[in-house]
């Protein structure tokens, strides 16, 4: 959303006519066309990343490779460190050129939509970095090994997997139904004679 803010305030309201002596449009941030389009490239950047990393969040529990998973997860971590770091660099560049223009007639009319652009560029910052601060806590928690229970686990090559623990140990005093078929249990059937080995 903030994105949207920053390229869509200085899309429709950053590009103004000086004054009547010059028509053509000109970027308000001190008449710097690199500004404008800095703010422009950032914020379409940030909008069409929160899309696709959205998706992949969605999707996240459907990636069954680990290796598949452990590259999703770094890239959202470089890719919100990254923004952070031109979300940066766009509110410093944004304010000085914010700071030395010369506000005319013309200028004016479009100075709340500059201002609310190095405004959401700051709320920017933060956001990324604690998106980059997130994806760095899942990553960190998809590598801690300790979440595997391999311990549990033989070392031998042949060694096999331990049985399902045991209850309890202690007897449930409910009385149960007897199973079907079993209401005349013999201890040695008629016909039936115990072989000796």
């Amino acid at each position: 959303i903030f994105s949207i803010v920053v390229f869509g305030s200085i899309v429709n309201e950053c590009y103004v006519n000086k004054d009547s002596q010059h028509p053509e449009l000109l970027c308000i941030f001190n008449e710097n066309e690199s500004a404008c389009s800095y703010g422009i490239a950032v914020g379409v950047i940030a909008f069409f990343g929160c899309i696709f990393f959205f998706v992949v969040d969605l999707n996240f529990q459907q990636i069954s490779s680990v290796k598949d998973r452990k590259r999703a997860v770094l890239l959202d971590l470089g890719f919100s460190g990254f923004l952070a770091f031109l979300w940066f660099v766009a509110f410093c560049f944004l304010a000085n050129q914010w700071q030395r223009t010369t506000l005319t007639r013309g200028f004016q009319q479009g100075a709340d939509a500059a201002r609310a652009a190095i405004t959401f560029s700051f709320f920017s910052i933060i956001i990324w970095v604690v998106l980059a601060l997130r994806a760095l806590q899942r990553y960190r928690l998809g590598t801690d090994m300790s979440l595997f229970a391999t311990e549990q686990f033989g070392t031998e090559p042949g060694a096999s997997y331990p049985g399902y623990p045991g209850g309890s140990g202690v007897e449930s005093t409910e009385t149960y139904q007897s199973p079907p078929f079993t209401e005349t249990l013999e201890p040695n059937p008629k016909g039936y004679q115990v072989p000796a080995y």
